[in-house]
């Protein structure tokens, strides 16, 4: 299945201006259909073999329930069996009748309107339903209202202004006088809760309808819709006109009621303002802490008690950086590479000399990952920081730590280097007794499912591999 336009290159004989009306038209069909509760279809005569027809569109509803099923865009269909569709295509008057389904237990209303480039016949739109079923009164202004809004679509619509209607949205049609011809019984719902019995006859403008509006908001980029605030409600009204040489002939309506989808937006501003507080509150209380660790630190007389202490304040400020990121943005997701650099300037600020220069490098795609695995990996980049300062860059005032990270459609690839002494000849991480291996391995392997391993090359290359969860391979 192609583009429209490459439907119709293939198999019609249309020019490429009526090629394009046609595509200007499409934008209309999805509004249509859900407006008329029913099926839709572009179709247009084929040029070899004769006798055929095209689909170039098709839409089903969004505000009812439609089982019968048509032909896709591409598929060709002998005109034979779309009667309706032959006799409008060569008589160009618009037609009704009935479309046998289920094998005779279920019969569909279809209309059939022609699509003209000035005398000619270039194309038939079908409309399909079972309105016997919709039990809506009036349903000859949608039909009305339908033909109207594809007679105005010869011209550039905005997509945004014909965008689908949801099945909660409440219809108001009026005629070209701004009388009220049709409502829908959503729409009849939400003028009941503002005082309004009735609203077919009544003035779209009328005092009556107006008067319980107490705010009243209209989005610059979307002249034709404002956010009404009445009765308790929040309303987004959408005003549809349909005009002809200046005149209005008809005027479109959706109201759509987001009363309780605001409500539950700011449930979740409030729920978000929280979290991230908690988050400011728990960086706050493992610096405090990290302070006292200082503290016990400087009191101590024992070079390894003060080693130990000093590894333990960097692991709690090293956490404490994902608690700051987190309490400073809404999404519950951390930046690798951010998080990374923050905890080397932090390490480096506690661990190096003044004077020695550290160059720091990192490469590679934003890496982001859920709050829970960014507190692993904050302890996981720690130790092969830490690990970095103390045994890579002795007898120099120089030195690199980089990062470089990957990611597939599966897993997340890291590498934390230096470019020191590298790793002792013998070497064995397995039988190794730091203690910080022994975190960032179990850290990995254990709690996060994925692979470490260190290699020599220019230096130590502390390489990870993170699986993907699920939901982030959906994403991707």
């Amino acid at each position: 299945m192609g583009s429209l336009l490459d439907i119709c290159r293939k198999y019609t004989q249309l020019t490429a201006m009526q090629c394009d009306l046609l595509k200007r038209i499409s934008v209309c069909l999805p509004f249509i259909a859900d407006l008329a509760h029913a099926q839709m279809s572009l179709m247009a005569p084929v040029r070899q073999p004769a006798g055929r027809f095209v689909v170039l569109a098709h839409e089903k509803p969004h505000t009812v329930f439609h089982p019968a099923e048509f032909a896709p865009p591409g598929s060709l269909i002998a005109q034979v069996e779309e009667p309706l569709a032959a006799r409008t295509l060569h008589t160009g008057k618009p037609m009704k009748g009935k479309r046998e389904w289920e094998l005779g237990n279920t019969s569909l209303d279809m209309y059939t309107f022609a699509i003209h480039d000035g005398a000619e016949v270039i194309a038939v739109v079908s409309i399909e339903t079972d309105s016997a079923n919709l039990l809506l009164d009036g349903y000859a202004q949608l039909l009305e209202t339908a033909r109207l809004i594809l007679i105005n679509a010869r011209k550039a619509l905005d997509r945004d202004m014909y965008r689908p209607i949801s099945p909660s949205d409440g219809i108001i049609v009026t005629d070209q006088f701004n009388r009220i011809v049709f409502a829908n019984v959503a729409a009849v719902r939400i003028y009941r809760v503002l005082g309004v019995g009735s609203l077919v006859g009544c003035h779209l403008f009328d005092r009556q309808l107006t008067m319980h509006v107490t705010k009243e908001t209209i989005a610059p980029h979307r002249p034709y819709e404002k956010e009404l605030e009445a009765g308790g409600l929040i309303l987004v009204q959408r005003n549809i006109p349909i005009m002809e040489g200046g005149q209005l002939l008809r005027r479109v309506v959706v109201i759509e009621d987001l009363t309780e989808v605001r409500k539950k937006d700011k449930e979740l501003l409030v729920k978000s303002a929280v979290i991230q507080e908690i988050h400011h509150r728990v960086k706050n209380n493992l610096q405090t802490i990290a302070s006292l660790l200082r503290l016990q630190s400087r009191r101590s007389k024992s070079p390894e008690v003060k080693a130990a202490l000093k590894e333990s304040v960097n692991r709690i400020l090293s956490i404490s950086v994902v608690h700051e990121f987190l309490s400073q943005q809404d999404a519950e997701r951390i930046d690798v590479i951010e998080v990374t650099r923050n905890i080397l300037d932090l390490v480096a600020q506690n661990m190096l000399p003044p004077d020695f220069e550290l160059e720091r490098r990192f490469i590679g795609p934003d890496i982001i990952l859920p709050s829970e695995q960014a507190s692993n990996l904050a302890l996981i980049v720690n130790e092969i920081i830490l690990n970095s300062i103390e045994h890579a860059f002795e007898g120099r005032s120089h030195g690199l730590i980089g990062l470089a990270g990957s990611r597939t459609e599966t897993a997340y690839f890291l590498d934390l280097y230096d470019d020191g002494a590298g790793i002792p000849p013998g070497f064995d991480i397995s039988q190794s007794k730091s203690l910080g291996l022994q975190i960032v391995r179990t850290l990995v392997e254990d709690d996060m499912g994925g692979t470490f391993a260190l290699v020599n090359e220019q230096g130590t290359h502390a390489k990870i591999m993170i699986p993907r969860r699920k939901e982030e391979e959906t994403e991707s």
